[in-house]
């Protein structure tokens, strides 16, 4: 006898329960277009263009999420200096550690 629950995509039953699809169950992929692997391979410039206005692409194997096309955030450029003036470093920085010390390591 199935268990009505065994009826959604990708599930498989375990001791008379479905097994948790957390991609299908957990994600909503409504709002994100899905394409199969063949169709990724043959129209990557088409889908990268679209991924570039904003869209998410999800590609699928044999109707399974597999990867998910988004697009890539770049962070501000890094500029320095801007802590310049708050820390000076010593004049002893690269003294030898004294004898106390130095102790606290062989310990």
């Amino acid at each position: 006898m199935s268990n009505p629950l065994d009826l959604r995509r990708g599930s498989t039953p375990v001791n008379d329960a479905a097994v948790l699809d957390l991609v299908h169950d957990l994600v909503d992929t409504s709002f994100m277009a899905e394409v199969n692997v063949h169709e990724a391979k043959t129209q990557l410039s088409r889908l990268l263009q679209r991924v570039e206005k904003g869209e998410e692409i999800v590609i699928a194997r044999a109707g399974r999420p597999v990867a998910r096309l988004v697009r890539f955030k770049t962070s501000a450029p890094r500029s320095f200096g801007h802590d310049r003036g708050l820390f000076e470093v010593p004049e002893d920085f690269n003294a030898p550690f004294s004898e106390e010390v130095l102790e606290l390591f062989e310990q």
